[in-house]
């Protein structure tokens, strides 16, 4: 199927699915161009490349019980009418320290630690196997 024999290590679930890809691919098409060059660029810089969010999409986050409005312009975001270079920016005088603007407006998944919702993150267990805010 590939021309070669296939790596001892390889498990025979990913060679079958190696295998399913390859007869589709056959049968449907390879990926058109685009696609290709996304994947390509995924290998080459080891990431997701950088989310690019459209002038007028408005991104809402809540802090300390107050909500806060940010809308992206042509030239930076918008927030409380002033221009932003960056959501960083805003995220530092939100909160007051250095925050990541895109994790701040939950554009970046947090690093280290899988995604929960914060009732979940609040709930713990006690001795019993209860759960309890703390």
């Amino acid at each position: 199927m590939f021309g070669r024999t296939p790596p001892a290590a390889l498990s025979k679930d990913l060679l079958g699915r190696m295998i399913a890809g390859r007869l589709q691919e056959q049968a449907f098409g390879g990926l058109d161009r685009e696609s290709r060059k996304f994947l390509d660029g995924l290998a080459r810089h080891g990431g997701s490349p950088r989310r690019r969010l459209k002038s007028g999409t408005v991104l809402v986050r809540e802090y300390e019980g107050q909500r806060h409005t940010v809308t992206v312009a042509r030239d930076g975001f918008d927030w409380q009418g002033t221009i932003y270079p960056s959501l960083s920016g805003i995220a530092r005088a939100i909160t007051g320290t250095a925050w990541s603007g895109p994790r701040f407006f939950g554009l970046a998944p947090r690093t280290g630690t899988p995604t929960r919702s914060n009732n979940e993150r609040r709930m713990r267990r006690d001795g019993n196997g209860a759960r309890r805010a703390g």
